[in-house]
């Protein structure tokens, strides 16, 4: 445990930031798997509609920099294959 003020408030902060990261990332990560799992069943119009929600959920983990904007790109473009495919 830190000894010095600032070094406190800022392990404070930190835990804070790795909570709210870890909770947009894993938004993400559980919207994407819907897809793929709605996508497998055959229900290709669900999907559909839930896209748009991947897209925002991406959008926003790009914005707070949980992962960077060509990994959300690739996932965007690996969902709309994978509707399109089908």
């Amino acid at each position: 445990m830190p000894n010095i003020r600032s070094t406190i408030k800022a392990l404070r902060q930190s835990k804070k930031r790795n909570a709210r990261n870890l909770q947009k990332k894993t938004e993400f990560k559980n919207a994407v798997k819907e897809i793929k799992k709605l996508v497998a069943a055959g229900k290709i119009d669900e999907a559909k509609q839930l896209l748009p929600k991947v897209y925002q959920k991406l959008d926003k983990a790009v914005k707070s920099d949980v992962i960077k904007k060509n990994k959300a790109s690739r996932l965007k473009s690996k969902a709309s294959r994978l509707i399109a495919v089908k």
